[in-house]
């Protein structure tokens, strides 16, 4: 029997002789930016299996307004792309993971526009825009505030015709199966089929983030840190959990969900006010509405408290109207639907959690610490974003370690012999809980307490009253056997809160996107390092 509160290995009850089975030579689950590029990266003689728990459409890689970052421009240098990336990331940053993406965005931008991404453009040339913590105008961006709808036409069009990728949606991935110390596949489900036995010589993780965690995201509902979970109950290391980044400007409207306001409206020259108007950002930084993430809304959050207002506002007044119109139209549109005119009302915005900068520990390649098992994307931690990424950033690492990982875990399944085979593994039912739960007040009320205790301030005395509530949860929800996806994700999401809160709790400083009240300074002596999660150490 499970020792209450302890992570189980397998969340549900399975047998080899009981469940169909399924051999592919590349698993990849998530079909985000980074899960399809991996599969399009990998050898036309392979099969692959893209796993993905919704539709095609819903990742937050077709979310991202902003652009992809990359060095596109002749008045722009490698290095100085490099050192603003450095800059925001601080020395967890590892400078040759760096140089070698930043060192390929031209390349893989331009594999983009060759499979047919309509860039805006200025003339001939891509229409460059900025944003905080850029140093130069180096933001490709398609269709105004549209550009991961754009790339994600493209990309999963291209992945849907290619003859060796196959495609299962609304397919929930339960567990990674795992052999003698190595990933040998996933237990997976879908409503029509039930459960099914996924054998695979090389399986990739590219689950996306967490956001969800929080009552207050700009993540999809899809965004609940299944992949971190799954990682971590295969015994993978995990890394810097503690950095969750909270973009600065989240559209803060009663009755509206939480819309991403992209910061590229700031590289554009809009201001951030209080409720009186004050234009507050230089008061806290030289570089004003194109500061770092991390530093826009710990300022947000202090000129709140100030006010004693839930909100501060985006002022776009000053700003040539047919610019934003034709900049910025999915916002202009969203706006209108609550009665706001961007180029006369103030938007009201407030920071959300937004991504998770720490994740799966992989090297240059996306290798992860358990054999046959690679992490790309926002699930991983590849030594890009140190302890804050730097805007539009993120589609960059997406691409290049998606080809890296395609092309690296084609090799090692091409290694292995033809007639792979399973293995016996099964996991034995539990006794059912005698009461009932209901999960939706739980998940309410795990996200109320990741927001108010473990969000963008943190202090000693909340992160222990977070660290002890959700110990006190797993110990009677771990423990059991759900048979939908609502129990499943709540668990992962349990998992993951408490490996997040636990790693802010020990980080005894305010580094990047972790800010702790009680501790306000960098203190490189102690905490210039990463911190380490393994599932075998948990006591």
């Amino acid at each position: 029997m499970l020792s209450r509160g302890r992570t189980p290995r397998y969340l549900v009850p399975f047998h080899p002789k009981h469940v169909p089975h399924f051999f592919t030579d590349i698993l990849v689950i998530g079909s985000g930016l980074a899960g399809l590029r991996t599969a399009l990266a990998a050898r036309r003689d392979l099969s692959v299996l893209v796993v993905t728990k919704d539709g095609l459409s819903l990742s937050s890689s077709a979310m991202a307004q902003g652009g992809i970052a990359g060095v596109l421009s002749p008045d722009d240098r490698l290095e100085d792309h490099v050192d603003d990336t450095m800059a925001a990331g601080g020395s967890l940053c590892d400078r040759g993971v760096v140089e070698q993406v930043i060192r390929e965005s031209a390349e893989r931008i331009g594999e983009l526009i060759a499979w047919g991404t309509d860039f805006d453009r200025s003339g001939v040339r891509l229409a460059l825009g900025r944003e905080g913590g850029h140093g130069r105008n180096r933001i490709a961006h398609a269709r105004g505030d549209a550009t991961g709808k754009e790339i994600m036409r493209v990309v999963a069009n291209r992945a849907i015709q290619a003859p060796n990728v196959a495609l299962w949606q609304d397919t929930f991935v339960l567990d990674l199966l795992s052999h003698e110390g190595a990933c040998r596949g996933a237990l997976v489900w879908n409503p029509r089929h039930g459960k099914t036995l996924v054998w695979a010589k090389q399986t990739v993780l590219a689950t996306g983030g967490a956001g969800q965690l929080y009552r207050e995201t700009t993540n999809p509902e899809v965004a609940t840190g299944d992949g971190l979970a799954l990682a971590y109950r295969v015994g993978a290391e995990l890394r810097d959990m503690e950095f969750m980044q909270f973009h600065p400007t989240m559209l803060y409207i009663a009755g509206s969900s939480r819309h991403l306001i992209t910061e590229a409206i700031r590289g554009e020259g809009a201001h951030l006010v209080d409720r009186n108007g004050h234009r507050f950002m230089p008061d806290y930084d030289d570089r004003a509405e194109l500061a770092p993430r991390d530093v826009v809304s710990h300022a947000i959050v202090t000129q709140m408290e100030k006010t004693k207002y839930p909100n501060v506002y985006l002022e776009l007044s000053h700003l040539d109207p047919r610019l934003v119109a034709e900049r910025f139209p999915a916002l202009v549109a969203l706006c209108h639907d609550f009665d706001l005119d961007v180029t006369k009302d103030r938007i009201p915005v407030r920071p959300g959690a937004h991504y998770m900068v720490g994740g799966v520990t992989v090297d240059s390649e996306g290798r992860t610490t358990v054999p046959s098992l690679w992490a790309v994307g926002e699930v991983a931690s590849t030594g890009l974003h140190g302890a804050n990424r730097l805007a539009s950033n993120s589609l960059l690492e997406a691409l290049v370690f998606g080809v890296h990982a395609g092309v690296e875990a084609s090799a090692k399944a091409g290694e292995l012999i033809d007639d792979f085979r399973a293995v016996r593994l099964e996991n034995q039912p539990l006794e059912p809980g005698s009461e009932p739960l209901d999960l939706a007040d739980i998940r309410n009320s795990l996200k109320s307490l990741m927001w108010r205790n473990v969000g963008v301030r943190r202090d000693r005395d909340g992160l222990a009253e977070a660290a002890e509530t959700l110990d006190h949860w797993c110990r009677y929800v771990l423990d059991r056997q759900f048979s939908d996806p609502s129990g499943w994700e709540l668990q992962n999401m349990l998992c993951v809160a408490r490996l997040m809160t636990r790693s802010a709790l020990v980080r005894e400083e305010s580094r990047g996107c972790h800010a702790r009240t009680d501790f306000p300074g960098q203190d490189d002596e102690r905490w210039n390092r990463h911190s380490y999660c393994r599932r075998d150490e948990e006591r």
